[in-house]
């Protein structure tokens, strides 16, 4: 509880502008925690006037964001760069994964290295990064004080729920979400291969994707532009989740899948065990055999599967959103904190 007269500071949270095509899940992670915290701060969002693309745009985001600062000034993601003009001591940044710099060579490399990493990183008072793994990944791009980057995880939205379902054994429906590189789509194809199945990938189309899926004479639902609930209904409706992405900076869609109560798959690299605990089939996802082992093995074995369904309940705790929401109000308060 806050103190009895004691003015409550000022959160100000800087948020990317939606793009119009491919939006992110940053904005739901800390427009929950702001509600959260609204006993304790006083929240406000600041969304940038222009989408995260060219010099000017980014460079008239920046500057618009030195006049919406407050007590404590949190960058949510993305859009690092905007804190390099915030004041470091109040300037909390949330590093959500690197997997830009994965993505990039040469010249390109080092300016994202440098304005989304390094610079924001030096222009700070703390990191917050959603599992050790990002953790350890930022480090190796950026060597800094390790107590400077905490480990805050994402929580689980309260929208998911659990929700009974008896497992299709004859053809189950296998859900996957995202399309991007790192999702493993065609090592996925080629690893469900002569198992009846339906596989349902939620994202933006692909026409590769779609052949080799084709290819590999599988039945395919593709679904894109979902609102959250259609999303929800999409792991009510499936079976098994399987994620064998090649890089992930969290996992979101482990999480949301145990608490519907859902059997998952995933890689056993990355961040994927962090989140993932003991509560799911851990394969490596380049190998074809071990992705298709596991889903075989979770269609079969019927103690297995369940025993990952029960786990995954268990696991999910750990990701309680008032939990999440007061390891973000420490922070704040370590920064607010005149002693």
């Amino acid at each position: 509880m806050p103190e009895s007269g004691s003015k409550k500071p000022r959160v100000t949270f800087f948020y990317r502008k939606p793009r119009s095509l491919g939006n992110y899940s940053v904005e739901f992670i800390f427009k929950d925690v702001a509600n959260r915290l609204k006993e304790y701060i006083r929240p406000r969002a600041s969304v940038s006037r222009y989408e995260s693309a060219g010099v000017f745009k980014r460079l008239y985001n920046c500057f618009e964001a030195v006049f919406r600062q407050g007590d404590v000034n949190h960058v949510t993601g993305d859009v690092n760069f905007l804190g390099i003009l915030l004041k470091k001591r109040k300037t909390v940044q949330t590093i959500l994964d690197c997997v830009h710099l994965h993505r990039s060579t040469g010249l390109k490399h080092k300016v994202i290295r440098f304005f989304w990493v390094s610079l924001p990183i030096k222009r700070c008072r703390y990191v917050t990064a959603i599992s050790t793994s990002t953790k350890e990944e930022i480090l190796k791009y950026v060597p800094c004080d390790p107590e400077k980057i905490v480990v805050v995880p994402v929580a689980i939205s309260t929208a998911f729920t659990r929700s009974e379902k008896s497992f299709n054994k004859e053809r189950p429906r296998i859900l996957q979400v995202g399309t991007a590189p790192n999702k493993n789509i065609e090592r996925l194809a080629m690893a469900l291969r002569g198992i009846p199945c339906t596989l349902v990938i939620v994202g933006r189309p692909n026409k590769i994707y779609k052949e080799k899926i084709k290819n590999n004479g599988i039945d395919l639902e593709w679904l894109s532009g979902l609102s959250d609930e259609e999303m929800i209904q999409q792991y009510e409706l499936a079976d098994i989740l399987v994620l064998a992405s090649t890089y992930e900076g969290f996992g979101m869609p482990i999480l949301e899948a145990q608490t519907v109560g859902r059997p998952v798959l995933t890689s056993n690299i990355s961040s994927m065990p962090e989140v993932a605990g003991d509560a799911a089939c851990l394969v490596d996802p380049h190998q074809v055999p071990e992705i298709r082992e596991g889903i075989l093995k979770i269609i079969g074995d019927d103690a297995y599967r369940n025993g990952l369904v029960s786990k995954g309940f268990e696991n999910i705790r750990r990701f309680d959103p008032e939990i999440i929401a007061m390891q973000y109000l420490e922070l704040y308060r370590k920064i607010t904190d005149r002693k």
